[in-house]
């Protein structure tokens, strides 16, 4: 197999060379991701200066780029052969509920499932990341990414995977949850009397509802949830025909 190995921390994070590590048991894997920190980067793509990729060592490369960026530039670039699978990861902190929406991570196992290569993400929800504390998660990553060589992957799908701290009591299949989002936004003043703003260091919380990807790793479990590209709505169409959209003239009656 040919994998290519990619995360939103950067290409020197513990948890890409963790799972990088990992999966080499399945065949060659390149590692391209960013050369910096691109956490919370969601699904962007660079379009308005150029990119450049600096290969570390063999089969390593750093991109001044986001995640989205590193996963189209390794299988249309960097790559001699499209990859046969995309793996993302793994994340030092978790990429649960509403929080995909931002991911970097998440996001790179999109784009690959855009270009039409099987690919899952995979996140360590932790205080603390020493070293070792990635080996659940990556022992978990090659025996999922054997399961796809050997049975595919459903169409337009990805895998968004999260495992907990301590050691995983099982596995569980479970839906995108629900975030609690309190005073996100902190403002400050600087030394010259100007406004400054922090995002996202408030307090989260969450929904705590059984079968969502929340409430498996907060019970101990390692969460497994199926994400895919169609993001209509259908729930919303009994409702939205009631406003006559497709009356005459397309206006609203």
């Amino acid at each position: 197999m040919l994998v290519l190995v990619t995360n939103d921390d950067g290409v020197h994070s513990p948890g890409i060379v963790a799972l990088a590590e990992s999966l080499a048991s399945l065949g060659r894997v390149v590692i391209v991701a960013p050369d910096r920190e691109r956490s919370a980067a969601g699904h962007s793509l660079t379009l308005h200066h150029p990119l450049r990729a600096e290969q570390i060592r063999e089969d390593v490369f750093a991109v001044d780029g986001t995640p989205t960026d590193c996963v189209n530039l390794g299988i249309h670039g960097l790559l001699e052969r499209r990859p046969d699978l995309v793996v993302s990861g793994i994340n030092r902190g978790g990429n649960l509920g509403d929080d995909i929406t931002y991911s970097g991570t998440v996001a790179a196992a999109m784009e690959a499932t855009l270009m039409g290569v099987p690919a899952f993400a995979v996140s360590l929800e932790a205080r603390s990341f020493l070293p070792e504390q990635f080996t659940p998660a990556a022992d978990y990553a090659l025996a999922l990414a054997r399961r796809i060589a050997a049975e595919g992957m459903p169409p337009d799908t990805f895998l968004n995977v999260n495992v907990p701290e301590s050691s995983p009591l099982g596995v569980r299949l479970t839906r995108q949850g629900k975030r609690r989002y309190g005073d996100v936004v902190v403002e400050k003043v600087d030394p010259r009397g100007r406004k400054y703003y922090w995002i996202g260091v408030g307090e989260l919380g969450f929904v705590e509802s059984p079968g969502t990807d929340f409430h498996a790793v907060h019970n101990g479990f390692i969460s497994v949830t199926p994400l895919h590209l169609d993001l209509t709505n259908y729930r919303s169409f009994d409702t939205l025909r009631a406003w006559n959209l497709e009356g005459e003239g397309g206006d609203p009656a």
